[in-house]
């Protein structure tokens, strides 16, 4: 295959799904609070009733687009027009077609970062890191039990033979102007669905633990009850995304920036290596700045 594809090879291509074989998730729940909610989530995505968050690390062993990678996301459970789902705040991946994919496709909000995923038999841990900081780590225990009983209520007990479950995930797509300042074009809220075939279903305790960084900053989605954990074991499906609303940018541009990494004289001092926007870079360790873990 080269630069220029032939008409074959573009069919090929064609409407393929992506396919995740004997894919491993810890999958974290938490509550937060209503006004960091209410904050972080773009009109015209509505928040739920009682203010979540939701975290997970993934280790993608085989799939049917590219090498194996790992992964982790932070989401807001949310709906539009009465469809439940989750808004994706950031997702880290290890890979860079991975990243390139759920950016341009679907508009997930994807950077590169070393992640971590270590299954030790129950004990199950994960972390993502960038710019030397470890802005995110999760423990669980799998005991079956987890951290608080209302964790039922959002991961409802299920096995391996039962019907796939669906899940929707929600992303803004949109892309920089080349006049160096607004959008191309409106930004488009999608939904996307994606079919998880558990086959291995371990609920646990959960701890967590998320460091400050100003690219990265999960900490901002604060902990005030862990709910608990699930590790799955399983297939999963990506399936086409839709396109449900058009938004006005000028509302939604202080969103604009989940996928920068935007550099200042004061972010080059504290954290940060060569990443970012072009041309831009950092130095340092923000060392000693933690969250204590946070176990229920």
């Amino acid at each position: 295959m080269g630069f220029v594809k032939s008409f074959e090879e573009i069919m090929g291509l064609a409407g393929r799904r992506a396919e995740f074989f004997g894919a491993k998730m810890l999958s974290v729940v938490w509550e937060t609070k209503s006004d960091v909610v209410e904050r972080l989530l773009p009109a015209p995505l509505e928040p739920m009733d009682r203010p979540l968050a939701m975290a997970f690390v993934a280790d993608y062993p085989q799939t049917n687009f590219g090498r194996p990678y790992k992964e982790a996301a932070l989401f807001l459970p949310a709906r539009h027009q009465g469809v439940e789902g989750a808004y994706c705040l950031a997702m880290p991946v290890t890979d860079d077609m991975a990243m390139a994919g759920g950016r341009e496709v679907f508009g997930f909000p994807k950077k590169m970062a070393d992640i971590h995923f270590i299954v030790q038999g129950d004990q199950v841990e994960g972390w993502a890191e960038r710019h030397a900081v470890r802005y995110f780590q999760v423990r669980a225990s799998l005991t079956g039990q987890p951290n608080d009983p209302g964790f039922w209520s959002i991961f409802p007990e299920t096995g391996p033979d039962d019907p796939p479950q669906e899940r929707y995930a929600y992303n803004f797509k949109h892309f920089p102007s080349h006049q160096g300042q607004g959008f191309d074009h409106n930004p488009r809220l999608v939904r996307q669905t994606t079919l998880f075939r558990p086959e291995v279903i371990r609920i646990g305790r959960a701890e967590v633990e998320m460091n400050p960084s100003d690219f990265d900053p999960w900490a901002e989605v604060e902990v005030v009850k862990l709910l608990g954990a699930i590790y799955t074991q399983g297939h999963n499906t990506m399936l086409p995304g839709k396109i449900v609303a058009e938004v006005d940018p000028i509302q939604f541009a202080p969103h604009a920036f989940l996928k920068w990494d935007l550099f200042t004289d004061q972010t080059k001092k504290i954290e940060g290596d060569d990443e970012g926007l072009p041309g831009q870079g950092g130095g340092g360790d923000r060392g000693g700045q933690r969250h204590r873990p946070r176990t229920g």
